[in-house]
């Protein structure tokens, strides 16, 4: 695999992180992305690249160029009040004999509360957020879009991430953990690496229209995750946060949903190992590695 032409849109931490992946493999890409800053040439990972302006009111045309020779496109930009903007304004540019491999960054949320009960890609879809709402529309779109030019799109459904810089531990050392003690809340995560490791396996393992769940091996409540945290850092377990004292709407939206969601469709279709099968691993890493 040589020469790829790759556009993101959206070029957050997963994007990223793909992008580290595919570089580490020695591939040769041009990269392309959006953003909601002015449009110029951007530098990541010792590389030029192109950043086009992107944002719900208007955007830089000349990413239209870079957007029709786009061979693998990566969309990570969530809905702008219930609408899917690439779909939006790019919805046509996507019947393109070029296109070998696009993904749609969706999330779990669109399984919405399952009592605690294990979900896969063939349960129910019940969002309780509207981010979960926008997201299940978002996704039968981007299936649509998938039918009328038989492009190749594939969904996935992301866990909450979790990274190096970004993760419990860290929370922890600054205070901003909090013990939410909810009887039978159970949630699933993934590590940024592993995602991108998913996609890197999907480039040439890619079945047009299917959606996967990604996920970690080991669902857990937001006490456990803590008590192993807490462990490690050896310090004392933060307070408990009660439900009903919860500030922030997508928190509170988080604890109205438990379950537990099946990584089988994901790891037996690309064939994957993952490099952190739970948060155990994960937390082991990042505090091994910490600086």
């Amino acid at each position: 695999m040589s020469d790829f032409k790759i556009f993101c849109f959206g070029f957050g931490q997963v994007a990223k992180n793909f992008i580290k992946k595919i570089k580490s493999k020695n591939i040769n890409y041009k990269l392309s992305v959006t953003s909601r800053d002015e449009s110029g040439i951007r530098k990541f990972e010792n590389k030029d690249y192109q950043s086009f302006k992107f944002n719900e009111q208007d955007y830089d045309e000349n990413l239209i160029k870079d957007l029709e020779e786009a061979e693998y496109i990566l969309i990570s930009i969530a809905p702008k009040k219930g609408k899917d903007i690439v779909i939006k304004n790019f919805g046509d540019k996507f019947n393109n004999p070029k296109l070998k491999w696009i993904t749609y960054l969706s999330a779990t949320s669109v399984y919405g509360n399952h009592d605690g009960k294990w979900v896969d890609e063939k349960s129910e879809t019940k969002p309780t957020s509207n981010s979960g709402t926008e997201r299940l529309e978002a996704e039968k779109d981007w299936l649509r879009l998938h039918e009328q030019y038989n492009c190749p799109v594939q969904i996935f459904r992301l866990s909450g991430i979790y990274s190096n810089q970004y993760n419990i531990l860290n929370r922890l050392k600054s205070g901003e953990a909090k013990i939410v003690n909810k009887k039978n809340h159970f949630f699933s995560r993934i590590h940024v690496e592993d995602i991108a490791n998913v996609l890197y396996q999907s480039l040439d393992r890619l079945k047009k229209g299917e959606v996967y769940n990604i996920s970690d091996d080991r669902p857990a409540s937001n006490e456990e995750v803590i008590a192993y945290g807490v462990k490690l850092l050896g310090i004392k377990k933060p307070g408990i946060l009660k439900i009903n004292d919860i500030q922030s709407e997508m928190l509170k939206n988080f604890y109205n949903d438990s379950k537990k969601v099946s990584n089988k469709k994901m790891k037996n279709f690309f064939k994957l190992d993952l490099k952190f099968p739970s948060y155990i691993e994960g937390l082991n890493y990042i505090n091994d590695n910490s600086i």
